[in-house]
C-alpha cells in the first residue's frame, strides 16, 4: 500500500481535523504524512469574508495540489467547501460530526441574565460570519456586530483583551481543541432558534475522482447519517450560489423516517431572517419542502 499525503492548513484547527484523519488511516493500516498548505484566507486577515474576492479562500490551493498530485487527500471544515466540487475532484467521506451548534462565548463581567443572549444594550460581538451577524441582530437589534478575523485561539485571546465584550464560534471547534474558557460565560445556541451553517461541524475528506484505491479506504470512515445531513444542508446551499455571502443557516437532524431541518434565511443582509422547521421521512421530501420555502422567499 502506498504513503498518503494529507494536504491541510496550518491553524491549530485544521491540523486537529488532518491529524484526526492520520488517525483514523492509521487504525486502516495506512502510512500517511501531511502537508502544510496556506491559502487566501489564511493570507489575508484584515478584511471580512464578503469583501474578499473570489470563493474558496480557505480550500483553492489545498483542491490544486490535490490536482497537481502533490497531495493524495485534503481535510476540510465541510462548510468551507464550494458545493460543486471542482472538475476532477470528489468528496470521499464524512466521518462523524461534532456539536453543530454555535457558541457564545462572553466575559464573564458583562453577563446579563435579562437579555436573549445575556448582553446588554450596546455590546460589541465579534464574527465574521453574515450568517451569525444577521441572526444576532434579528434577535437583538441593540447589539454592535463588528467583523472578527483569525484562527480560534486568536479570536478568544482578543476577547481576553476586551477588545470584544463577546464572541460567536462554532462548538465544534472549542471542542476539538479542548480551549480553556476560564473566566468567559459559554452559552450554546440553539439551533433551533440560531440555525448554524450547512455543514457547520462536519469533516469533508476530499480525494482525487480516480483515486478508487483511496476511495475504497475512505469509505470506512464515512459516517451514513452525517453524509445524509450534510448533503441536505448543502443541496439547499447549492441553490442559493450565494456561499458565506449569504445570511443561511440549516440543520438537519434525525433518522430515515424521522428527519427534521431547521432553516434560516434572508436574501441580503439588510433584510430580516426568515424561519421554518420541516420533518419528513426521506431527505428528498424534505428537499422539496426546504427548496419551495427558498423560492417563496426569493420570489416575494
Amino acid at each position: 500500500m502506498r504513503k498518503f499525503i494529507i494536504g491541510s492548513r496550518g491553524s491549530d484547527l485544521a491540523l486537529w481535523q488532518a491529524h484526526h484523519i492520520q488517525d483514523l488511516l492509521h487504525d486502516l493500516g495506512c502510512e500517511t504524512e501531511i502537508s502544510i498548505i496556506t491559502t487566501k484566507g489564511d493570507r489575508i486577515q484584515d478584511l471580512s469574508f464578503d469583501k474578499i474576492e473570489g470563493k474558496g479562500f480557505f480550500t483553492k490551493e489545498i483542491e490544486e495540489a490535490l490536482l497537481n498530485q502533490t497531495i493524495d487527500i485534503a481535510v476540510h471544515s465541510h462548510k468551507d467547501l464550494e458545493t460543486d466540487q471542482p472538475t476532477g475532484l470528489k468528496i470521499a467521506s464524512i466521518p462523524g460530526r461534532e456539536d453543530a451548534r454555535d457558541s457564545l462565548l462572553i466575559r464573564e463581567d458583562l453577563a446579563s441574565a435579562n437579555d436573549v443572549f445575556q448582553l446588554s444594550k450596546g455590546a460589541v460581538v465579534g464574527t465574521s460570519s453574515i450568517r451569525r451577524k444577521t441572526q444576532l441582530l434579528h434577535h437583538a437589534p441593540h447589539l454592535n456586530v463588528i467583523d472578527l478575523r483569525g484562527n480560534v485561539p486568536t479570536r478568544i485571546q482578543k476577547l481576553r483583551e476586551k477588545k470584544y465584550d463577546a464572541i460567536v464560534l462554532a462548538a465544534a471547534g472549542l471542542a476539538r481543541l479542548k480551549v480553556d474558557l476560564t473566566g468567559l460565560r459559554v452559552i450554546q445556541l440553539d439551533p433551533t432558534i440560531f440555525v448554524p451553517a450547512p455543514a457547520q461541524g462536519a469533516l469533508g475528506i476530499q480525494i482525487r475522482e480516480g483515486d478508487k484505491e483511496l476511495a475504497a479506504i475512505l469509505a470506512k470512515t464515512n459516517d451514513d447519517q452525517a453524509q445524509r445531513h450534510v448533503e441536505v444542508e448543502r443541496t439547499l446551499l447549492n441553490k442559493l450560489q450565494g456561499g458565506c455571502h449569504l445570511p443561511f443557516g440549516a440543520h438537519c437532524t434525525g433518522q430515515l423516517g424521522d428527519l427534521s431541518l431547521h432553516l434560516a434565511y434572508a436574501r441580503t443582509p439588510e433584510e430580516a431572517m426568515n424561519y421554518t422547521h420541516f420533518k419528513a421521512e426521506n431527505p428528498e421530501i424534505l428537499l422539496s419542502k426546504g427548496m419551495d420555502w427558498l423560492t417563496q422567499i426569493n420570489h416575494g
